[in-house]
C-alpha cells in the first residue's frame, strides 16, 4: 500500500538514475503526470509517455543523463509529507542550491516551479526540492 505517491515517485526516479536505467515505468495519476511534465520543462528528465487504458495506465519516463554519464537528478528532498503539510507564501520562495535546483509547488494555478510561482505571485504547498 502506497501512502505517499509523490515521495515514491521522486525516489523511484532518483534510484533508477543511480543504477543507470534508461526508462522507469510507474502507475499513472494526473498529479504524477503534471509533476513529470514540470520536470521535463526544468530539464531533469527527458520525456514522458502514458500507456494503457482505464485502471492499468502507466507513466513511462525516459531519464536524462549528462554527457559524462551522470544522472541529471543529483538529489531530492520531500518537504511536505502526508503527516505534515508545509505551505509557502510568495515571499517565502527562495532559490534552491544557488539556482541549480528547483522547488516544486502545488498551487491553485497548478503544479509550478518556485520561479514560476513567484512570477505568477501565487503560493502553495511545497511538494519537494530537486537538484
Amino acid at each position: 500500500m502506497v501512502n505517499d505517491p509523490v515521495g515514491d515517485f521522486i525516489i523511484q526516479l532518483k534510484n533508477a538514475g543511480m543504477v543507470r536505467k534508461s526508462t522507469v515505468s510507474i502507475p499513472y495519476s494526473k498529479l504524477k503526470n503534471a509533476i513529470a511534465d514540470k520536470l521535463v520543462e526544468a530539464g531533469f528528465i527527458a520525456s514522458t509517455d502514458k500507456h494503457g487504458k482505464k485502471v492499468k495506465k502507466t507513466l513511462d519516463i525516459t531519464l536524462k543523463y549528462t554527457p559524462e554519464g551522470t544522472h541529471q537528478i543529483q538529489g531530492v528532498e520531500r518537504v511536505s509529507k502526508p503527516g505534515r503539510r508545509l505551505y509557502l507564501g510568495v515571499a517565502e520562495i527562495f532559490p534552491v542550491k544557488f539556482g541549480r535546483g528547483k522547488r516544486i509547488l502545488s498551487t491553485p494555478v497548478g503544479i509550478l516551479t518556485g520561479e514560476e510561482a513567484k512570477e505568477k505571485n501565487v503560493g502553495g504547498e511545497e511538494l519537494f526540492i530537486i537538484w
